[in-house]
């Protein structure tokens, strides 16, 4: 993709004014602009969200991604809602998200071209229909869009915070506070590029609310509100302020009440319709693994 913008207006942020004339969504954008493929007057930006002036020049030189073919299989989904434009699916535990490397088939994108078939475009052959992602171990609500048009205003809802996710987490340690904020911007690992980390200097803002739900003797019970959505941001966040998520060996280590990977479950998300604005709440109890972990604990209540 390559692209040439002469700006008459000016006073917009970069990612924004991009996003709008390309019609891509702005994590699309800023991922863009950090790769060095977005020149603002011949030279790259400092940051992503810089303004822009009248008479700026704008080169966008994007190379096509490499499609990793995403064939249908017949695989099992928990649709818990769906209509022509939008699909929402409680993600098992240990089902990857998209396609990559490693990871061919057997992802959710797979199992949507089968049951679904179609999906919006806006990220090509290699992440059709995912507006936002769930780790590997991860289980929970995920939105899917059918079309570029609801895909965008997902998007937006997303990015200003218009929806709303909610995370269940069984964390390691006693939490004293009954709620907090970590409001610590998030990071690539200098150490592992695999990883993220918190960054003092840099990095992406990133807050998370969490409330206490139940204590146990070494366990806390943590509702997570997500008020930003970087990678692997409440596995970082908790283990930033001493409480790593359960069964989390990247970030934390392994937990025999989790045997398949973290304890963190997306319950809930609120949307907005892309079609009719009409509010919509959604809610999915948590795995099996996890529910059989809180029994084990003792825990009466029903999540």
């Amino acid at each position: 993709m390559r692209e040439n913008f002469n700006v008459t207006g000016g006073g917009e942020r970069l990612d924004v004014f991009l996003s709008s004339a390309l019609g891509k969504t702005r994590s699309f954008i800023r991922k863009a602009i950090e790769d060095g493929y977005v020149l603002l007057n011949g030279k790259i930006p400092e940051k992503t969200g810089v303004k822009i002036a009248p008479n700026d020049s704008v080169c966008v030189d994007i190379p096509d991604p490499k499609p990793i073919l995403a064939t249908p299989e017949d695989i099992p989904l928990d649709i818990v809602y769906e209509d022509e434009d939008i699909a929402v699916v409680n993600k098992p535990q240990g089902m990857v998200t998209h396609p990559a490397v490693g990871s061919p088939d057997g992802t959710l994108v797979n199992a949507l071209l089968f049951r679904i078939g179609d999906l919006s475009g806006i990220n090509g052959e290699i992440r059709p229909g995912i507006v936002h992602r769930l780790d590997k171990d991860t289980s929970g609500l995920i939105v899917i869009a059918k079309n570029d048009r609801a895909h965008l205003s997902l998007s937006e809802q997303i990015s200003s915070k218009k929806a709303l996710r909610y995370y269940y987490a069984l964390v390691e340690g006693n939490i004293s506070e009954d709620e907090g904020v970590i409001d610590k911007n998030i990071d690539r690992s200098k150490k592992d590029r695999k990883q993220m980390a918190i960054s003092k200097e840099g990095g992406r803002k990133a807050v998370t609310l969490y409330k206490v739900i139940a204590r146990f003797q070494k366990y806390t019970l943590v509702e997570c509100e997500l008020k930003t959505g970087r990678t692997h941001q409440i596995r970082v966040h908790m283990k930033s302020i001493s409480h790593p998520v359960v069964g989390d060996v990247t970030y934390g280590k392994a937990n025999k009440l989790a045997p398949y990977g973290q304890l963190l479950h997306a319950h809930k998300l609120v949307l907005f319709h892309p079609r009719t604005g009409e509010k919509m709440t959604f809610e999915a109890p948590v795995n099996e693994t996890f529910a059989a972990a809180l029994e084990k604990l003792g825990f009466q209540g029903k999540i």
